[in-house]
């Protein structure tokens, strides 16, 4: 599955106020011509909203206009999102777009709390409302640390999810570090969630800790799903599946590695891979889990051609 960057299409614009610094976790949605594009960019204080922008992949380093409003505000004073909202996945359902995101708080035994919320746009998709206070994914016996980074397809009447979902917190050179893998969850609605406890994706060295948000597309009869996983810093990662619980990492097939002295030269980030003229095209983050903007890659002729 090979790889060509096109190249950074994408920099924190800095004077939108609630977009300092970052443009993390890309999602794409498709709008005939163009693509929108939601992501999460940070205020002054570090709390993250989500804004957009619109893109034409025929012309991708053109200049971009930033929403000049947050698509989704920070939530209510001691809510699981009154610190942060970040960007996870859009379904777009029945003349509905529903925006799955993180909610952040922060702690005190541990620097921050996650969970994955839920918010739905009337307005095609200029702003969201949450349609509850609380997360779609709390704590259960499951999930008892933390539910982050949702990614959702629709299946038959079936609703699949794939998430963060935190497996411990260690004490680790005098601080607490954040344990956690991608799980698995079904739904009827898209609103109410069962999550079905199974781990799909988890560490395979002592070194790795983390995984970023999921990407997952159905391609026949294969899903494939692209991710960060990380020890020091964020690399890019892949995994198949024949039936989206059981899941084969093969981490070199992303072929997409960190160009030195660049805007990604320490770190790759946060993919989200979609179809554009048949072939994939990913969007990703580099350093600094996006302060450095959003870049594009696209298939190579040579890659693996997608199934129809």
């Amino acid at each position: 599955m090979a790889w060509t960057k096109v190249g950074r299409i994408f920099e924190p614009p800095g004077g939108v106020p609630f977009v300092r610094t970052h443009a993390a976790l890309p999602v794409v949605d498709p709008r005939g011509a163009f693509y929108r594009v939601y992501f999460s960019g940070r205020d002054d204080q570090g709390r993250a909203r989500v804004a957009f922008f619109d893109i034409d992949l025929d012309d991708p380093k053109a200049r971009l206009p930033v929403s000049l409003r947050p698509a989704l505000d920070l939530g209510p004073l001691g809510a699981f999102d009154d610190s942060g909202v970040t960007t996870s996945c859009l379904v777009n359902w029945e003349g509905r777009k529903y925006l799955y995101y993180t909610g952040w708080s922060l702690g005190i035994t541990v620097p921050f709390y996650l969970f994955a919320g839920l918010a739905v746009s009337d307005d095609d998709g200029a702003t969201f409302r949450r349609l509850s206070p609380a997360p779609i994914l709390p704590r259960s016996p499951q999930d008892p640390f933390l539910t982050a980074s949702p990614w959702v397809l629709v299946e038959n009447g079936v609703w699949r999810m794939w998430y963060v979902s935190g497996s411990e917190w260690r004490m680790e050179s005098g601080a607490p570090r954040h344990y956690y893998d991608i799980r698995h969850a079904e739904s009827r609605d898209g609103i109410s969630w069962r999550p079905t406890g199974h781990v799909c994706v988890t560490y395979r060295t002592a070194e790795e800790h983390a995984f970023s948000r999921p990407c997952v597309i159905r391609e026949g009869g294969i899903y494939r799903m692209w991710y960060a996983f990380r020890g020091a810093d964020y690399r890019l990662g892949y995994a198949e599946s024949r039936d989206g619980l059981s899941w084969r990492r093969e981490d070199g097939l992303t072929a997409l590695e960190p160009s030195p002295g660049a805007w990604d030269s320490a770190m790759l980030c946060y993919p989200c891979v979609f179809l554009h003229r048949g072939l994939r095209v990913m969007l990703y983050n580099g350093n600094d889990y996006g302060r450095t903007g959003i870049g594009l890659a696209t298939e190579t002729p040579s890659g693996r051609a997608p199934a129809s």
